[in-house]
């Protein structure tokens, strides 16, 4: 084979790749995060995104039961506390089915925003306030009570109203509309 079928055969499979979905331009040139199995796109929104994660099915059912969906997609910007299914598996046997029930949506929607932040705060914008509050920094949420994001070593940690803490096991996960740092507890307000 000479250099000219070489470079055509290496041009057309470039292109099937291209066509077939797994090398696209996105993927090229955008910086991605891996949450729960898939890449997370700086250029996706929040839910786009989210759908993707098998780390987070319960997540996106409550936001879903919640009437969530539509202003998570929305212009933001936001910053998520993500809680993983294995955080929502931590909560009392029944809790998550009987929160996504239609007559428990104003429960589901408080504790829901209690994981959202107005804004977008990375991890070292909260690790910049922690260490400028002496060990502590306190940040209102969307349902209007406030978080306790505290370090410990190398680790970000946040606590709720209810002196729960949550790790934050991945920071930094970039949206066209805020940033998601994913949670090992659900928080409660």
């Amino acid at each position: 084979m000479n250099t000219r079928s070489k470079i055509a055969v290496a041009g057309m499979m470039v292109l099937s790749f291209a066509f077939s979905g797994n090398l696209t331009a996105q993927t090229m040139k955008e910086k991605t995060v891996m949450v729960g199995g898939a890449a997370m796109y700086p250029s996706k929104n929040i839910i786009e995104n989210a759908v993707n994660s098998k780390d987070h099915k319960t997540l996106v059912t409550a936001v879903k039961a919640a009437g969530l969906v539509e202003t998570l997609q929305g212009k933001g910007p936001f910053t998520v506390l993500a809680p993983t299914d294995a955080a929502f598996a931590k909560l009392p046997k029944g809790t998550v089915e009987n929160l996504v029930k239609a007559e428990n949506k104003a429960t589901l929607t408080k504790i829901l925003t209690y994981h959202v932040l107005p804004g977008k705060f990375n991890a070292k914008e909260i690790w910049a306030a922690v260490k400028a509050g002496n060990g502590k920094s306190m940040m209102k949420t969307v349902e209007g009570e406030e978080l306790t994001f505290w370090t410990k070593g190398k680790d970000l940690y946040v606590r709720d109203a209810k002196g729960n803490d949550a790790k934050v096991t991945i920071v930094d996960v970039n949206q066209s509309n805020g940033v998601i740092h994913v949670i090992d507890t659900v928080l409660m307000p």
